[in-house]
């Protein structure tokens, strides 16, 4: 019994000192692990994990300094490619960074921290502080440049765009060019990291599509064209213009303004300065004995300019405005003028005018449509072919007193002083006194008349004078 106890007992020792050797063991254990696991958490906070680059630059395994230093000293060649083909090769320089720059290594470092070594891949991105005046301004400035020369031989696209044609709405197809989209890339240019050479994807002008909210805005602004009108006044009528009937072609530019071919529209005024200017037309002319003759338009009458006025009703059109007057006329005037367009009664001669018969050697002068003088007169020599010319004319001007300068057939020039002038023709006829004729009769005009002028006699001739006006009709018939 006593040998039994013994034993246990002894075995107890052993147990108790070999657990107290595994302790000791599993302590030192522990105590190399968390050693080595402080070395390892020391290296990862100070060093750079492996395939890591900043800029393109490897600094696997580096220190923070060690990184710094080696992209101060990378040389960047600063060539520019657009998808496979350099575009730019630019001079080399060295990445301007400064020790305010170390900084953002040190936070590199931090974002690629992790607690056991790792193998992924990464490529940081640094800029420097301070700009790189190369790469921001010269650099830019030559990638700009090059794209552009490029452009001007590369096809550029062909925008999709709605016209009107022959009076339909029509939509061209686009067609992609080759043109780069220069903007866009130098876009890409500012984003890009500050790498040894520059790669930048190919990006192109693109065209706008048939289904493009820009020609769905074009269509619209040409059915609205179409489906405008304006109000074309002349004289007292007014005539509507639709758009339907006189727009037939028309193109929109990039800003959406519409451009007209006015060739219908000049049409139009053609057909309506036809049927209403009096220029170089027959007046149809009431008498004073009431009987109805035509006499043609000569110095009186008017028509419309239709050059000038289809411009202006054209740009009515292009600029959606609905009424327009015309204000373009010309005539037989000194300066080309036109006169009688605000005059719509008595068929265009209104009702203040003079009236001359030759045939009955007289003169009626009317205002407001009520007679206010009649006169014998004496009129242009007809046996030599200086007949006072027939024809509606107008007052051109009044001078009194006035010298008439001019040449008669068989006679030498003259210069004869009046007392009151009033022309009427552009070739010098006109209504003045005669203090020097002595035959006042009906017939003398046949022989010894005038030299085309209409003579009045002197004691009547202020009267006619103060009832003439400037502008206002003679018909001489």
């Amino acid at each position: 019994m006593g040998i039994i106890v013994e034993k246990n007992v002894e075995e107890s020792l052993h147990s108790q000192k070999w657990f107290k050797n595994w302790k000791v063991i599993m302590l030192s254990t522990i105590s190399i692990i968390a050693l080595i696991l402080a070395a390892i958490s020391y290296y990862q906070a100070t060093h750079f994990n492996a395939n890591i680059k900043i800029n393109g630059i490897e600094i696997s395994g580096m220190t923070a300094n060690q990184a710094f230093e080696k992209l101060q000293a990378s040389v960047l060649t600063n060539e520019i490619y657009v998808g496979e083909q350099q575009i730019v090769d630019g001079k080399d320089t060295q990445m301007e960074f400064t020790n305010d720059d170390l900084q953002g290594v040190k936070q590199r470092l931090k974002d690629q921290w992790s607690f056991f070594p790792s193998f992924k891949e990464n490529d940081y991105t640094l800029l420097p502080g301070q700009q790189d005046q190369y790469r921001s301004e010269t650099l830019k400035n030559e990638l700009e440049k090059k794209l552009t020369s490029m452009n001007q031989s590369l096809t550029a696209p062909v925008h999709a765009h709605a016209s009107l044609v022959q009076g339909e709405i029509v939509v061209s197809k686009s067609v992609d060019g080759t043109q780069y989209d220069v903007a866009s890339l130098m876009e890409e240019f500012e984003k890009h990291g500050y790498t040894s050479e520059i790669h930048l994807n190919p990006i192109y002008l693109l065209p706008f599509k048939e289904d493009s909210e820009k020609v769905k805005k074009e269509e619209q602004k040409l059915q609205e064209l179409l489906q405008h009108s304006v109000d074309y006044k002349v004289q007292d009528k007014v005539h509507t213009l639709s758009g339907s009937e006189l727009i037939k072609n028309a193109t929109i530019s990039e800003d959406l303004k519409v451009s007209i071919d006015p060739s219908t529209i000049k049409s139009k005024i053609t057909e309506i300065n036809a049927a209403q200017s009096t220029l170089g037309k027959d007046f149809n002319f009431k008498t004073h004995s009431g009987s109805i003759i035509s006499v043609k338009g000569q110095g009186y009458g008017w028509a419309l300019d239709v050059e000038k006025e289809t411009a202006q009703i054209q740009a009515v059109f292009e600029k959606g405005e609905t009424s327009i007057s015309a204000s373009n006329t010309y005539g037989n005037g000194w300066s080309g003028e036109g006169y009688g367009y605000e005059t719509t009664t008595n068929n265009g001669i209104g009702d203040t005018y003079a009236e001359v018969s030759i045939a009955e050697q007289r003169i009626w002068l009317y205002k407001a449509g009520q007679l206010v003088l009649t006169t014998n007169v004496v009129t242009g020599k007809h046996s030599t072919g200086e007949d006072t010319s027939p024809g509606v004319w107008y007052i051109l001007f009044k001078r009194t007193p006035y010298t008439l300068k001019g040449s008669a057939v068989g006679k030498a020039d003259y210069s004869v002083p009046v007392s009151y002038w009033a022309p009427f023709t552009n070739s010098g006829q006109g209504f003045h006194d005669a203090g020097w004729r002595t035959n006042w009769s009906s017939t003398a005009y046949l022989t010894a008349g005038s030299g085309g002028c209409i003579n009045v006699a002197p004691s009547v001739m202020k009267a006619v004078y103060d009832n003439l006006s400037v502008y206002q009709p003679v018909v001489v018939y």
